[in-house]
């Protein structure tokens, strides 16, 4: 049963919980698979009735992932995995509520702005308190701002939200006051975790400080991690102090699955009882399968092909070795000619997903944009042929396009290796651009962060999550967000910098009418679609299923037609509720456990972990929350 769950009232600990231990990411994922064991859901109940009916077994939810984690540290990690554990870990000024999206509070109850919208004033929970014990206060929430306005480093992840700061200060333990340097329409979208000011402050390095050598980790979200094993799992325990309520599980286990078919395997043996990130022949098995429900709902990401514009740094030197023909707009045109989205959706997504168009997906309807008819780059394979001609492109005797070096055009494309969409969409590239006389080489690599921050690849398999303001996946593209130097970090997606998409960017940053601001973001997107640097080609169902023999309810994000993974928010596990088995649970996802997935937005948490690389970080197809 598909429903919200309430807040509630923290119930006591079942049994007391093991610490954890934790260590970071190293090798670059593809799509993240993800799944959880949980243990079986029962109905709300009063803390006592609770400890009752689990008895003396503590209740794990077990959630199997397959994306490596890139840093613990919030001000580093932007990998939709590392972000996940982030939103249960620490708190937010506000949140997301799961049934529309809206801005509702977090660690802020209220906030106003000034009468020329250049001061913000927060007020903070009195009722919020580190892991420690420590009071969490507005100093914390001005230390966390403060360091990031002051450290390039500790603004590597997430200072597009700060870089308009003019002042941050907390007059009190309950008063938080930005002061901007001019309007921010954002200022009830900064997701931005808050950070223990008593913790952090001994930090030196930002940029090498991936916070994965203490356990537990001090934090005030619903969540406390425990430990950490490489390539194994992640483990959290609840916050028994959290103001909203304490999670209903005993702890939350990130087990790690590289291949997505164990994990469904997994979820077949009743070891796992979430699994997320489906491909068509897995929903379909699961499909008829006993006991198991599968979820099938427009999702949040996009699917995309970027070609390299050239990758360069802010202090205009130019790195890496992207093919020159891609900085020609035919021959990208050219390219995206010869893409023939609906077999896309039809033989590889096989109808779990909504053709490409501009690049904020359907479901955030207010920004939502799709080319007009003379605008729009259609599926014709001819019209390619003549916009190579035409620039000059020409076919030798052997039928190979020749680039004007004189040389065979031959491109290489960057592909995860564990994503079965990006090999089975590569070989149709390898047909349809073969018949242009185009060459490809598809690199499926386990690693595609190294070549890609290194700028040496000429196109890549890339997508994102879209959170419901869309400021973040937009500045990603801003000449602002390139590194500061080709060895610096920096929170660029594909190197691309043009002046009319970061004028329209800056327009729309300080524009708070609802509709005018959504009227820019549309005519950004226009303009990135006219660059040819980003061609969306689908836009993917979130396809997951679950065990209804040991998930009793379980709630989407939106509430109508939602996803259960990949959420906004902590809603999810924060309100899982254990379903009764009739055995008690079992510990340690050793057996089935379940898993209830309430309001909706966390969008799962962590998963296949190694040693964090501190570098400019490219992501799988399911980076950024």
């Amino acid at each position: 049963m598909v429903h919200s769950v309430p807040p509630r009232t923290p119930r006591q600990p079942v049994r007391q919980r093991p610490r954890l231990r934790l260590l970071l990411a190293s090798a670059v994922a593809s799509a993240a698979l993800v799944a959880a064991t949980v243990l079986p859901v029962q109905p709300l109940l009063p803390a006592p009735q609770q400890a009752q009916a689990a008895g003396d077994r503590a209740q794990v939810l077990t959630v199997a992932v397959s994306q490596s984690v890139d840093s613990l540290s919030p001000f580093l990690a932007q990998r939709l995995v590392s972000t996940t554990v982030h939103r249960l870990a620490y708190e937010y000024l506000t949140n997301y509520d799961a049934k529309d999206a809206r801005t509702v509070p977090g660690f802020a109850t209220a906030w106003q702005p000034s009468a020329d919208k250049l001061t913000w004033t927060f007020t903070i929970r009195e009722d919020s308190k580190w892991s420690d014990g420590k009071p969490a206060t507005a100093e914390d929430a001005a230390w966390t701002f403060n360091k990031m306005m002051t450290d390039p480093n500790a603004a590597t992840a997430n200072g597009s939200f700060t870089a308009n700061f003019k002042r941050v200060t907390a007059p009190d333990p309950k008063t938080l006051v930005i002061e901007l340097k001019k309007p921010q329409a954002t200022m009830t979208a900064l997701d931005v975790p808050i950070v223990p000011k008593h913790i952090w402050e001994k930090v030196g390095d930002f940029s090498k400080f991936n916070n994965h050598k203490q356990f537990p980790i001090v934090g005030n979200g619903p969540f406390v991690v425990t430990d950490y094993k490489v390539d194994q799992y992640i483990k959290l325990k609840p916050n028994r102090d959290f103001w909203r309520g304490a999670p209903q599980f005993d702890e939350l286990v990130l087990k790690y699955y590289k291949d997505g078919d164990a994990a469904v395997a997994a979820l077949q043996k009743g070891e796992v009882s979430f699994a997320s990130n489906l491909t068509p022949a897995q929903a379909a098995a699961l499909k008829n399968a006993d006991n198991i429900k599968v979820n099938d709902a427009p999702g949040r990401r996009f699917y995309a092909l970027a070609t390299n514009p050239g990758a360069r740094s802010k202090d205009g030197k130019k790195f890496g070795n992207g093919h020159p023909a891609l900085l020609d707009p035919a021959v990208r045109k050219a390219l995206f000619q010869a893409v023939d989205r609906e077999t896309i959706i039809d033989r590889v997504f096989q109808g779990h997903a909504v053709e490409g168009q501009g690049y904020i997906p359907p479901r955030f309807d207010s920004y939502f944009w799709q080319p007009s008819a003379e605008q729009k780059i259609a599926y014709d394979p001819d019209a390619a042929a003549r916009t190579l001609d035409q620039a000059g492109y020409t076919k030798n005797a052997s039928g190979k396009r020749v680039g004007k070096d004189g040389k065979p055009l031959d491109l290489r494309i960057l592909c995860h290796a564990t994503d079965p969409n990006d090999k089975a969409i590569g070989k149709y590239l390898q047909e349809w651009w073969g018949r242009l006389g185009i060459g490809l080489k598809v690199e499926c690599l386990d690693n595609v962060s190294d070549p890609w921050l290194a700028g040496d690849y000429d196109l890549a398999f890339d997508g994102w999550s879209v959170n419901p303001d869309p400021d973040y996946v937009l500045s990603i593209h801003t000449c602002g967000a390139l590194p500061a130097t080709p060895k610096d970090s920096g929170a660029t997606d594909n190197f691309i910098c043009d002046k009319e998409y970061d004028d329209l960017y800056a327009q729309q940053a300080v524009e708070y009418d609802a509709a005018k601001r959504a009227e820019l973001v549309k005519r950004m997107e226009s303009r990135l679609y006219d660059t040819g640097y980003m061609n969306v080609m689908a836009y993917p169902n979130a396809v997951e299923a679950y065990r209804t023999d040991q998930i009793k309810s379980i709630t989407t994000m939106p509430e109508a037609a939602g996803n259960l993974w990949g959420q906004d928010g902590y809603w999810s596990w924060w309100s899982a509720v254990p379903a009764d088995d009739g055995d008690g649970g079992t510990s340690g996802g050793s057996s089935s456990t379940a898993l209830a997935l309430g309001l909706g937005a966390a969008g799962v948490v962590a998963a296949g972990l190694g040693l964090f690389v501190a570098m400019r970080r490219r992501s799988t197809a399911e980076d950024r929350e």
